[in-house]
């Protein structure tokens, strides 16, 4: 893996496509998807779509209830127990499907949190890294067998446009030393997200497993917004003077159904057989932030790319060992 790999594709698709748009045609009977986060936003759009195109669909779940709840409106869809704040509750879920004997073709790490208060698990993680960043590693690590017997899997990790917020800082990953910053926390955990597609696709491929980053967008009528204050959001142009979603695909500005669209596309795609390790939006494999592109880019969302500290394969591979210490 190069960041050299970071080229659109021109998939035909586009910042507006949905997710029912891009999995169109594709027959997933007898495929078994897990799509953590798969009971609200984007998470449960794509759990819907998936098993409406034939796919076996788990979703762990911190709320079990809830996720029942929401899951009514996709029949069939499996809800099993997950905190991935909890090593134990994750140890727990992967052995359950482990024991299942089932291959798994699509795992899809949807789940997170953004811009949180501070705060730290059992181990004194901070919460952001520890939810959006190390619960995946070790989930995805722990059903590594089952990805293995799908002879061709695909893991789609969902990063975000927060990496422009921070790298991984691997001096003091959990603010023990520098103060904390709700939106640095945000941006190191999502830039970890990215790092984490590039060094699973390194070590993955050879026994078929495919990895891809994915920002989705802005959708903001998610829970995800929830530590947001309105008025910024009103601001930054994100609600209209009623406080309603405003909707501009192309400076990101998404629905629920065209934030999934980007995801499903990297867990289905034909168009991606034989690549990984990128980063995507907008339903295709999104440019290099170049320096003499990122005054452009960071000026505003309309302009799609990656900053390369995202992608860069020496700070990816340092992470997963890191991350292996930090979940052994």
């Amino acid at each position: 893996m190069t960041t050299t790999q970071q080229h659109p594709l021109g998939s035909g698709f586009g910042a507006a496509s949905t997710a029912e748009e891009v999995i169109k045609g594709i027959d997933l009977t007898g495929k078994v998807a897990i799509v953590t986060g798969g009971y609200s936003g984007i998470g449960l759009e794509t759990a819907r779509v998936l098993r409406a195109a034939g796919a076996e669909v788990v979703v762990p779940a911190r709320d079990v209830r809830r996720a029942r709840t929401a899951l009514e409106a996709v029949p069939g869809a499996e809800v099993e127990r997950l905190d991935l704040l909890d090593p134990a509750s994750v140890d727990t879920f992967a052995e359950k499907f482990l024991a299942s004997g089932r291959p798994l073709h699509l795992l899809v790490n949807s789940a997170g949190i953004m811009a949180t208060p501070l705060a730290r698990d059992a181990r004194g993680y901070e919460g952001q890294f520890a939810t959006n960043h190390l619960g995946h590693f070790q989930l995805t690590t722990r059903l590594w067998p089952a990805m293995v017997a799908a002879d061709g899997a695909r893991v789609v990790a969902l990063s975000s446009r927060g990496i422009r917020f921070a790298g991984v800082d691997f001096d003091d990953l959990h603010f023990e030393h520098r103060k904390y910053e709700p939106f640095v926390a945000y941006g190191q955990s999502k830039t970890a997200n990215a790092l984490f597609a590039v060094e699973l696709d390194r070590r993955g491929q050879a026994e078929g497993i495919r990895a891809f980053a994915v920002h989705p967008g802005l959708i903001i009528d998610t829970g995800l917004v929830k530590h947001l204050d309105p008025a910024a959001l009103q601001a930054a142009g994100a609600l209209d003077g009623a406080g309603r979603p405003v909707r501009d695909p192309e400076r990101q500005m998404k629905t629920v159904q065209q934030g999934a669209a980007t995801g499903v596309w990297c867990a289905t795609g034909p168009q991606l057989a034989g690549l990984g390790g990128v980063y995507c939006e907008n339903v295709d494999i999104s440019p290099l932030v170049t320096p003499e592109n990122e005054a452009a880019w960071a000026g505003g969302d309309s302009v799609p790319g990656v900053l390369s500290r995202a992608v860069d394969p020496k700070a990816a591979a340092r992470l997963w060992e890191v991350s292996e210490r930090l979940t052994a």
